[in-house]
């Protein structure tokens, strides 16, 4: 098989060469740590490549299959992870030179469930500093380049390294987190799939916290099946991740492919719809036909508790007071050499009172209740995931009011769905006429992941956005 035909293989695609003997881990690992090495100069999607690592451990997938050793779908596939989550032997900088000597004591549980599972570590990927921002902005290790475009256009944050690295085909899949969209948002504005899974369905013990209430782990991938073959394989109780125990594991490729016909698909007529981009209304609202035409019930509801949420979120209190709790050392001790974008914003938690902190806390458990009376009768919601595409990094990467106005509408859509606790899905549902990403969010209820992945599934094979891949002709080799 021509190298060139790799990079843009799935991970359903990439596992079922692998079985057939039509394609070697090694060759594969090699091919893409050559695409790396000739993009990621022009890109800066990769923190660090672990290229000696990978190539032993592609020697090692490869030795397994011969031997008829079977580790499951995604054996002797490449990935990379966002520079949150600890690998051993490797610095976790979270997207800060202060942290460059961080070096991980061991594995993050989800990398450790990976190579069991026979993945191959490519490296590690470009963050937004401390993972606080979404429009991925980095004025510590540069701000990744969004593929879609030749003028460096933002990638959506805080993981943007691994949905460039997914977009521009250096690797089928690469792990992000999501605290207020930080998976969704650089899928949207980077035109692949992202999943924000539900607080306790995977373990993130080792992954660098911005909010122990929040926080979350979820893939970025190219396909909507290679997003449930990754989750399967990552979800599961975290002895040292209080919130996974008790929280059983479901099968989500069982009924992947059982299609939406009967389910119930409803637009929120509330605060998703509001300052959009012309082309990106549009574009979401020509799903529901989609959906419709597959024999889904589609209809539209209110859903005040969207736009009652963020009121709520006003102040971004239950992200800023923990993000500055557990960045504290940083922030008072080396305030002036943080990127000040992140930094100016960040501090703010400090003024948040502990009575304010738990009557915010009591008024979102509230609300949580309200919003599942809500969606009583409803199974997924469609919305923009982002309210706007990417726009050029120098529109934002120095003046902090137009920067924190951006971000707010990229967060928007986002934030919502991890306030009320939903898990959600971004996938491709289109293009600007400046040929920039737009994404469609499938938001379920908590712990229906399998229900959001079945929809996303379906979508997919009724269209072709997420098939379509960026012109790269413009890049410098390395």
């Amino acid at each position: 098989m021509a190298s060139d035909s790799l990079h843009h293989l799935t991970l359903t695609e990439l596992g079922s060469r692998l079985r057939e003997g039509e394609l070697s881990p090694v060759e594969l690992t090699e091919t893409l740590l050559d695409r790396v090495e000739a993009l990621d100069g022009s890109l800066n999607a990769f923190r660090l490549v672990c290229r000696e690592r990978a190539l032993a451990e592609a020697r090692g997938a490869e030795e397994a299959l011969r031997a008829g050793k079977d580790l499951g779908p995604l054996q002797g596939i490449p990935y990379a992870v966002k520079d949150l989550y600890d690998v051993k032997g490797l610095p976790t900088t979270a997207g800060c030179k202060l942290l460059e000597d961080n070096v991980a004591a061991e594995d993050a549980v989800v990398v450790d469930k990976l190579g069991r599972a026979g993945m191959i570590l490519l490296g590690k990927t470009n963050v937004v500093q401390f993972a606080y921002g979404g429009v991925g902005i980095n004025n510590h290790h540069g701000t990744p380049h969004n593929p879609w475009h030749r003028t460096h256009h933002v990638p959506g944050g805080s993981s943007s390294g691994s949905a460039v690295a997914v977009a521009a085909g250096m690797v089928p899949m690469a792990l992000g987190s999501d605290t207020g969209g930080s998976v969704r948002i650089p899928a949207a504005l980077c035109g692949t799939v992202g999943l924000k899974t539900t607080v306790g369905r995977i373990g993130r013990t080792g992954v660098f916290p911005l909010s122990w209430s929040l926080d979350t782990v979820g893939p970025l991938t190219r396909s909507v099946e290679d997003a449930a073959l990754v989750y399967q394989a990552m979800q599961g109780e975290d002895l040292a991740d209080e919130t996974t125990r008790g929280v059983g594991l479901h099968d989500v490729l069982a009924g992947l492919k059982d299609g939406v016909r009967g389910l119930r698909v409803a637009f929120p007529e509330s605060a998703f719809w509001e300052d959009l981009h012309p082309e990106v209304g549009p574009s979401v609202r020509d799903c529901g036909k989609v959906f419709q035409e597959l024999g889904a019930h589609v209809f539209s509801i209110p859903f005040a508790e969207a736009e009652q949420a963020r009121q709520l979120n006003s102040r971004g209190l239950a992200i800023a007071a923990e993000a500055y709790s557990l960045n504290r050392k940083w922030l008072e001790e080396h305030f002036d050499e943080l990127d000040p974008l992140i930094s100016t914003r960040m501090i703010r938690g400090k003024e948040i009172t502990a009575v304010e902190y738990c009557q915010n806390f009591l008024e979102f458990r509230r609300l949580r209740g309200e919003a599942m009376i809500a969606l009583r009768d409803v199974d997924v919601l469609l919305c923009p995931a982002s309210a706007i595409p990417a726009v050029p990094v120098e529109e934002v990467a120095t003046d902090l009011e137009v920067y924190t106005a951006r971000n707010l509408q990229y967060l928007r859509n986002t934030y919502i769905g991890n306030l009320l606790n939903l898990c959600g899905l971004s996938v491709p549902c289109g293009f600007t006429g400046e040929g920039l990403p737009i994404g469609l969010m499938i938001y379920g209820k908590p712990f229906c992941e399998d229900t959001v992945l079945r929809a996303g599934y379906a979508f997919q094979q009724a269209t072709d956005w997420h098939s379509r891949a960026p012109d790269l002709g413009w890049v410098s080799p390395a």
